[in-house]
């Protein structure tokens, strides 16, 4: 029983081997605003995710495209050995999640006010590698 636990257990490190995450927390952009350009990239090869999110005119692709470059940076540091043209790297997975919320009141007419929500997101990024098959 312990041998097959150990084993599963390398197979698993193994196939993270092949994965690289990074993280972007309360970025002041809405969520909607957000998944607009994460959807652009989402499963493409990483040159190509990189030249959209370069050449995107919206403000949430230079977040992004930082995001990316993090992430490449990680697989680079869990890879040493690799080389990343090799790798054949993509975007494996990229979620966009709502933040904490900024509630401010503006004023309205009559002596009433309105509620402002200033959105925040968590985006997360995860690289997966074409060369292995255990992705």
């Amino acid at each position: 029983m312990g041998v097959r636990k150990r084993e599963r257990a390398e197979q698993i490190k193994e196939a993270k081997k092949s994965l690289a995450f990074a993280k972007l927390n309360n970025c002041p952009t809405s969520p909607r605003k957000m998944r607009l350009v994460a959807d652009l990239v989402r499963g493409q090869e990483v040159e190509k995710a990189l030249a959209i999110l370069r050449f995107s005119q919206k403000e949430a692709s230079r977040r992004l495209e930082k995001l990316l470059l993090s992430a490449i940076a990680n697989w680079q540091a869990k890879n040493e050995d690799a080389s990343l043209e090799d790798a054949d790297l993509f975007v494996k997975e990229i979620r966009v999640d709502g933040g904490s919320m900024l509630k401010r009141l503006r004023p309205a007419p009559q002596g009433r006010a309105h509620r402002i929500r200033k959105r925040s997101n968590h985006v997360t990024l995860v690289l997966g590698s074409n060369n292995n098959t255990q992705s």
